[in-house]
Protein backbone atom coordinates (compact mmCIF):
# COMPACT_ATOMS: atom_id res chain seq x y z
CA UNK A 1 0.00 0.00 0.00
CA UNK A 2 2.92 2.28 0.87
CA UNK A 3 4.45 2.16 -2.61
CA UNK A 4 0.70 2.13 -4.25
CA UNK A 5 0.73 5.68 -2.17
CA UNK A 6 4.13 7.17 -3.13
CA UNK A 7 3.84 5.74 -7.07
CA UNK A 8 0.10 6.88 -7.55
CA UNK A 9 1.23 10.20 -5.87
CA UNK A 10 3.88 11.07 -8.65
CA UNK A 11 2.28 9.23 -11.18
CA UNK A 12 -0.80 11.72 -10.97
CA UNK A 13 2.11 14.63 -10.26
CA UNK A 14 3.61 13.77 -14.05
CA UNK A 15 0.12 13.41 -15.55
CA UNK A 16 -1.23 17.03 -16.56
CA UNK A 17 9.34 12.52 -15.71
CA UNK A 18 33.32 -5.64 -9.56
CA UNK A 19 34.50 -7.97 -7.31
CA UNK A 20 37.08 -6.43 -4.12
CA UNK A 21 40.19 -6.31 -4.58
CA UNK A 22 42.25 -8.88 -2.12
CA UNK A 23 43.61 -5.86 0.23
CA UNK A 24 41.16 -2.79 0.75
CA UNK A 25 42.64 0.07 -0.40
CA UNK A 26 42.58 2.39 3.07
CA UNK A 27 39.41 4.16 3.53
CA UNK A 28 39.65 7.95 2.88
CA UNK A 29 39.39 9.81 5.84
CA UNK A 30 36.12 10.97 6.79
CA UNK A 31 35.04 14.51 5.77
CA UNK A 32 34.31 16.90 8.15
CA UNK A 33 30.82 17.13 9.20
CA UNK A 34 29.54 20.21 8.70
CA UNK A 35 27.62 22.76 11.30
CA UNK A 36 24.07 22.37 11.99
CA UNK A 37 23.43 25.92 10.23
CA UNK A 38 25.82 24.49 7.35
CA UNK A 39 24.06 22.84 4.45
CA UNK A 40 26.50 20.37 3.26
CA UNK A 41 24.64 19.80 -0.24
CA UNK A 42 26.08 23.53 -1.27
CA UNK A 43 29.20 23.56 -3.37
CA UNK A 44 28.52 19.78 -4.65
CA UNK A 45 24.44 20.02 -5.96
CA UNK A 46 24.26 23.69 -6.24
CA UNK A 47 25.68 26.96 -5.48
CA UNK A 48 24.88 28.82 -2.03
CA UNK A 49 21.44 29.99 -1.67
CA UNK A 50 20.79 33.35 -3.15
CA UNK A 51 17.52 33.94 -1.84
CA UNK A 52 15.18 31.78 0.97
CA UNK A 53 11.90 31.87 1.67
CA UNK A 54 9.46 29.86 4.79
CA UNK A 55 6.33 28.39 4.04
CA UNK A 56 3.84 27.37 6.46
CA UNK A 57 1.30 25.00 5.36
CA UNK A 58 -1.57 24.00 7.41
CA UNK A 59 -1.39 20.83 6.27
CA UNK A 60 -0.27 17.77 8.84
CA UNK A 61 2.00 15.02 7.19
CA UNK A 62 0.56 11.87 6.38
CA UNK A 63 0.73 9.50 9.08
CA UNK A 64 3.23 6.95 8.01
CA UNK A 65 4.68 8.79 5.25
CA UNK A 66 8.89 7.92 6.00
CA UNK A 67 11.59 8.10 3.92
CA UNK A 68 10.50 5.00 1.42
CA UNK A 69 7.76 6.78 0.14
CA UNK A 70 9.66 10.07 -0.11
CA UNK A 71 12.75 8.09 -2.27
CA UNK A 72 9.84 6.15 -4.09
CA UNK A 73 7.85 9.22 -4.82
CA UNK A 74 10.86 10.96 -5.99
CA UNK A 75 11.99 8.13 -8.08
CA UNK A 76 9.02 7.78 -9.77
CA UNK A 77 9.07 12.07 -10.54
CA UNK A 78 12.72 11.60 -11.84
CA UNK A 79 11.62 8.56 -13.49
CA UNK A 80 8.91 10.12 -15.90
CA UNK A 81 10.87 13.22 -16.57
CA UNK A 82 13.64 10.71 -17.90
CA UNK A 83 10.94 8.76 -20.00
CA UNK A 84 9.34 11.68 -21.72
CA UNK A 85 8.60 11.89 -25.18
CA UNK A 86 10.55 15.49 -24.66
CA UNK A 87 13.43 17.16 -23.04
CA UNK A 88 12.24 17.64 -19.58
CA UNK A 89 14.84 21.13 -18.03
CA UNK A 90 15.89 19.64 -15.10
CA UNK A 91 15.92 17.19 -12.58
CA UNK A 92 14.51 16.16 -9.41
CA UNK A 93 16.22 13.86 -7.01
CA UNK A 94 16.29 13.39 -2.94
CA UNK A 95 18.68 13.84 -0.32
CA UNK A 96 18.79 14.02 3.12
CA UNK A 97 19.11 11.15 6.44
CA UNK A 98 15.24 11.14 5.99
CA UNK A 99 14.95 11.80 2.23
CA UNK A 100 13.07 14.79 3.74
CA UNK A 101 15.32 17.60 1.41
CA UNK A 102 13.63 17.57 -2.17
CA UNK A 103 15.79 19.05 -4.77
CA UNK A 104 15.26 20.26 -8.42
CA UNK A 105 18.40 21.62 -10.76
CA UNK A 106 17.88 22.90 -14.06
CA UNK A 107 20.43 20.93 -16.50
CA UNK A 108 20.69 23.72 -19.13
CA UNK A 109 22.42 27.18 -19.29
CA UNK A 110 19.29 29.82 -18.41
CA UNK A 111 16.48 27.51 -17.36
CA UNK A 112 16.39 28.66 -14.51
CA UNK A 113 18.35 31.96 -14.83
CA UNK A 114 15.90 34.02 -12.42
CA UNK A 115 13.47 34.07 -9.59
CA UNK A 116 10.93 33.86 -11.72
CA UNK A 117 11.55 30.97 -13.92
CA UNK A 118 11.86 28.70 -10.75
CA UNK A 119 8.50 30.15 -8.87
CA UNK A 120 7.03 29.48 -12.84
CA UNK A 121 7.93 26.04 -12.05
CA UNK A 122 6.74 25.64 -9.03
CA UNK A 123 3.67 27.08 -10.14
CA UNK A 124 3.37 24.60 -13.13
CA UNK A 125 4.37 21.63 -10.39
CA UNK A 126 1.34 23.18 -7.89
CA UNK A 127 -1.17 22.94 -11.31
CA UNK A 128 -0.30 19.54 -11.83
CA UNK A 129 -0.85 18.68 -8.23
CA UNK A 130 -4.19 20.25 -8.08
CA UNK A 131 -5.00 18.20 -10.55
CA UNK A 132 -4.24 14.87 -9.43
CA UNK A 133 -6.70 13.02 -7.26
CA UNK A 134 -4.59 12.50 -4.18
CA UNK A 135 -3.91 15.90 -3.74
CA UNK A 136 -7.98 16.80 -4.07
CA UNK A 137 -8.93 14.26 -1.63
CA UNK A 138 -6.58 15.62 0.85
CA UNK A 139 -6.87 19.20 0.40
CA UNK A 140 -9.01 21.98 -1.08
CA UNK A 141 -6.72 21.58 -4.40
CA UNK A 142 -7.73 25.01 -5.44
CA UNK A 143 -6.05 26.94 -2.28
CA UNK A 144 -3.15 24.10 -1.76
CA UNK A 145 0.06 24.61 -3.60
CA UNK A 146 2.75 22.17 -4.26
CA UNK A 147 4.48 23.04 -0.80
CA UNK A 148 1.67 21.51 0.91
CA UNK A 149 1.94 18.69 -1.12
CA UNK A 150 5.52 18.81 -0.25
CA UNK A 151 4.19 18.99 3.37
CA UNK A 152 1.87 16.29 3.06
CA UNK A 153 4.69 14.03 1.95
CA UNK A 154 6.82 15.09 5.01
CA UNK A 155 9.48 17.02 2.59
CA UNK A 156 10.86 19.82 5.06
CA UNK A 157 13.03 21.90 2.35
CA UNK A 158 13.11 22.25 -1.38
CA UNK A 159 15.92 23.80 -3.18
CA UNK A 160 15.63 25.12 -6.67
CA UNK A 161 18.71 25.73 -9.07
CA UNK A 162 20.18 27.18 -12.08
CA UNK A 163 22.73 24.78 -11.68
CA UNK A 164 25.12 27.01 -11.90
CA UNK A 165 25.02 30.63 -9.90
CA UNK A 166 21.45 30.27 -8.55
CA UNK A 167 19.68 28.47 -5.55
CA UNK A 168 16.59 29.51 -3.86
CA UNK A 169 16.03 27.63 -1.07
CA UNK A 170 12.10 26.66 0.65
CA UNK A 171 11.91 25.61 4.13
CA UNK A 172 8.31 23.56 4.99
CA UNK A 173 6.86 23.99 7.84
Amino acid sequence: MKKTFAAAAAVTLLVAGSALAQQKPAAPAAPAKPAASEDRYVGYYYPKPNSTEIYESSMQTIDGVDRAQRVQFVTVVSQGTIQSSYRVPYAVFVKGEKAEKLIIVGLGPGEFGTIYRMRALLANMTTMSRMSPFFQERTVAEDATFFDLMKLLGFTSLTITDGEKLTHQVTIK
